[in-house]
């Protein structure tokens, strides 16, 4: 199965229209299938006394107190959309937007994408997750700062109100901006998917691309991974994303990885056929054997090339005559005995 790659430009584009195009090329080029923004707006989003997290802060931003003021920022014009889908269509990558409440719902409703994408934040919203369940589209859903109980809840929410489950994709995350390599629990990913019976991806946000090819390994169908143009610019998830090298090395571990998987039936492969012959053995002579003589155990010995009589065969030799005289170093065929 091929993994679908999510390259999450998020906010990365600093509210530039130039720098997110420039982001759809990169992903593009990266080889991703999706590359998705965030569409808010910040005064629906956020209370304006509400107060940055941890990795939100930084000496680039200080003149940004809270949330609203740097939200508000990052917002994307309206006008934008249609360029920007146009610019991935133009550069053969899909466009994906993840929207944070009801009325951005609405708006990429109305642009026919491929999904929507429930954020972490969102699992413990109900009327946001019953108006996303009523637009009977596919759903992925990030599952940071979630308990078994809170995914459980939220997936029934989305199954009662009209979403079919093959049709729900459940993403295992850890909403830390890096996130430390022993918070990451990777295995939970399987006990999501164990639990619900359903399709699992993983979402990641730790720092370098390991995590990511190892959660492709275990099965993730969908990898989500955020990147940037420069992990120096000024912004809240510059630091934690990949730049687009990096981005691309990781993608192409990932197709390395699903050609790697195979179909599971342990066969020779049709590269190494050609080696079979040259690494395994076959019975050679010890001895120099006259005519009519029984061939013993001493007389044998195990040699490369293989392509005579398989050692495996060997009690099918002992006891046999020779049809003529044989010499030490001799490949034993068949033919020679009687």
């Amino acid at each position: 199965m091929r993994t679908i790659i999510i390259a999450e430009a998020g906010v990365n584009h600093n509210g530039d229209i130039e720098t997110a195009k420039k982001l759809i090329e990169k992903a593009s080029e990266a080889g991703a299938d999706f590359v998705k923004f965030q569409t808010f707006k910040a005064d629906s989003l956020v209370s304006k006394k509400a107060k940055k997290a941890n990795y939100q802060l930084s000496k680039e931003n200080s003149d940004e107190k809270d949330q609203y003021t740097m939200l508000k920022k990052l917002e994307i014009p309206l006008e934008w959309y249609s360029i920007l889908i146009n610019h991935c269509e133009k550069n053969r990558i899909k466009f994906l937007s993840t929207g944070f409440d009801e009325e951005s719902i609405d708006y990429l409703d109305s642009l026919n994408l491929n999904y929507f994408k429930i954020p972490s934040g969102e699992i413990t919203n109900l009327p946001y997750l019953v108006h996303v369940a009523k637009k009977q589209k596919k759903i992925i859903i990030s599952t940071g700062m979630s308990t078994m109980k809170e995914i459980d809840k939220a997936l029934n929410l989305l199954v009662k109100n009209g979403v079919s489950k093959e049709n729900i994709t459940v993403l295992h995350c850890s909403t830390q901006y890096p996130t430390p390599m022993e918070d990451v629990n990777l295995k939970a990913m399987l006990s999501i998917r164990n639990e619900f019976d359903i399709k699992v991806g993983y979402s990641d946000h730790t720092l370098g691309i390991e995590i990511p090819i190892a959660a492709a390994a275990l099965g993730a169908v969908i990898i989500e991974k955020h990147f940037t143009l420069d992990n120096q610019l000024s912004g809240p998830d510059h630091k934690a994303s990949l730049n687009p090298k990096d981005l691309k090395r990781m993608i192409t571990s990932i197709r390395n990885l699903e050609a790697a998987m195979g179909n599971g039936q342990k066969v020779p492969s049709k590269s190494e056929l050609e080696n079979i012959s040259v690494t395994r053995k076959s019975i050679h002579l010890e001895n120099v054997l006259k005519k009519g003589e029984v061939i013993k155990k001493s007389d044998l010995k195990m040699m490369r090339p293989g392509d005579g009589i398989s050692p495996m065969d060997i009690n099918l030799i002992l006891g046999k005559k020779t049809l003529k005289k044989l010499f030490k170093g001799h490949k034993l065929s068949n033919r020679d005995l009687e």
